[in-house]
């Protein structure tokens, strides 16, 4: 196995905080022109993150110009596997939501767009990373003991 990529879990934890502003507005635009738009940027953000890793985002860039040269070095580093697999389904969940308000079908951009609020929510507020989580049960389930 390729060593693994270490981040500072802090960036991701501010990058969900960002993202659960974005995902507000578009809660609050709803299923409107402007509310498609503002989750077709929401797409946007995870893409990278979906793609390579947390650490490719706008949100990550941001963290580490802004926030990281004013605190003090991470006492511990993570793997970036557990939040890209949290950065996937952000981009799934912010798809469907955009299919969803491309359809004028509000009640699915509406379910999708608050499940992306309240991952984003629980993992700026409280550390608790959903995706995070829903990947490292998936991989107990299919290791096979040594």
């Amino acid at each position: 196995m390729a060593a693994d990529i270490l981040i500072d879990p802090r960036g991701y934890r501010f990058g969900a905080a960002v993202t659960l502003v974005v995902a507000i507005v578009g809660l609050m635009l709803g299923a409107s022109t402007a509310g498609i738009i503002v989750v077709a940027v929401l797409f946007a953000m995870f893409l990278p993150g979906a793609t390579v890793g947390p650490q490719r985002t706008i949100q990550s860039a941001l963290f580490k110009r802004f926030v990281r040269p004013r605190i003090a070095a991470p006492t511990e580093m993570e793997s970036f596997r557990p939040p890209r697999f949290a950065q996937q389904m952000g981009l799934g969940f912010s798809a469907l939501a955009l299919i969803f308000g491309l359809l004028n079908a509000p009640v699915g951009f509406f379910i999708f767009v608050g499940f992306v609020t309240a991952a984003s929510f629980l993992n700026s507020v409280f550390g608790f990373c959903l995706g995070c989580e829903i990947y490292l049960i998936v991989k107990r389930m299919t290791t096979r003991p040594a």
